[in-house]
């Protein structure tokens, strides 16, 4: 949700933006217990009456899984790499797991939590990310994490505009050779002045730069396409969310995903876009004991 702070600042003009609690349908977790911090330094105190809680770690150097479902159960290797509450490592990632009063046994619920202190003993955790975000083409594995940072640094551009971006989703086109990133991207802008194309190239540009090595090695090297940012039409994104409430989401638990794959998801945005834009060149890649790889192809 980090994308909508800036607009919350804008309209809530400085008023404190709180963080209570962490839970989900499964059952809640935990306690911010310093609710008036900024959301960048919310940590979630874990309660361990709430239910038991397991962690299994995370190594970001693999990414995060690409798979469109989050696998609920443990496979036999994962159970014995679980560790318990008392022994999760300050700084360390983990996936939460947990075992409910409701019935629910070693239930993976798909968050990922960095260990941010202890309060007493109790380890206190930073929201990551959800597991299943990630975009992936060839060794490339770009998580949801990854993918703000770099849409956060690109945005930057349309300020002198007087304009924002409103949501945005992203998709892995592999229907082209080699395959590609496609951003959707809903603009709005108060100002008069048109956001001239090569502004969006830009944007491409910059979000490239500020993905890992791997992936931008992978477009030196031509195994990766340019980038693609799509421009779409307002309000699609409210379509977006009728049409997963139809298919039976649930309204008071939808959020945007970062990341679609569904063929009739992808129709309808494609659907609604209004223009289109592609990074003008390769981002910069370099490696140990060779010169710069920059334009290359070029």
């Amino acid at each position: 949700m980090s994308q909508y702070i800036p607009t919350l600042d804008y309209y809530s003009n400085g008023l404190p933006l709180v963080c209570t609690m962490y839970a989900s349908s499964e059952c809640y977790f935990g306690v911010n217990l310093n609710p008036l911090c900024k959301p960048c330094d919310v940590a979630y105190t874990l309660i361990p009456s709430m239910a038991y809680f397991e962690f299994l770690p995370v190594c970001r150097n693999n990414g995060i899984s690409n798979s469109i479902a989050i696998p609920r159960s443990l496979n036999e290797k994962e159970q014995q790499e679980l560790v318990d509450l008392v022994d999760v490592k300050l700084g360390q990632e983990y996936e939460l797991v947990v075992t409910t009063y409701a019935g629910l046994y070693r239930y993976r619920v798909g968050d990922v939590l960095r260990v941010a202190g202890f309060k007493n003993k109790a380890p206190q955790f930073n929201f990551v990310c959800r597991k299943n975000v990630v975009l992936s083409i060839d060794t490339d594995k770009t998580d949801e994490v990854q993918l703000q940072n770099a849409v956060k640094n690109a945005v930057s551009h349309l300020m002198p505009f007087d304009a924002r971006l409103t949501e945005y989703t992203s998709y892995a086109d592999t229907t082209t050779v080699p395959g590609h990133y496609v951003l959707y991207w809903e603009i709005s802008q108060n100002g008069t002045i048109p956001i001239p194309p090569s502004v969006f190239e830009d944007c491409c540009l910059t979000i490239e730069e500020s993905l890992d090595t791997v992936y931008r090695q992978n477009r030196v090297f031509e195994a990766i396409g340019p980038l693609e940012i799509k421009i779409v039409d307002a309000g699609t994104f409210d379509k977006l969310m009728d049409y997963a409430i139809s298919l039976g989401a649930s309204i008071n638990q939808y959020k945007t995903p970062r990341c679609v794959k569904f063929a009739p998801i992808v129709e309808l945005l494609n659907s609604r876009v209004v223009s289109s834009f592609f990074s003008p060149k390769c981002p910069k890649w370099t490696t140990p004991g060779l010169k710069q790889w920059s334009n290359v192809i070029d």
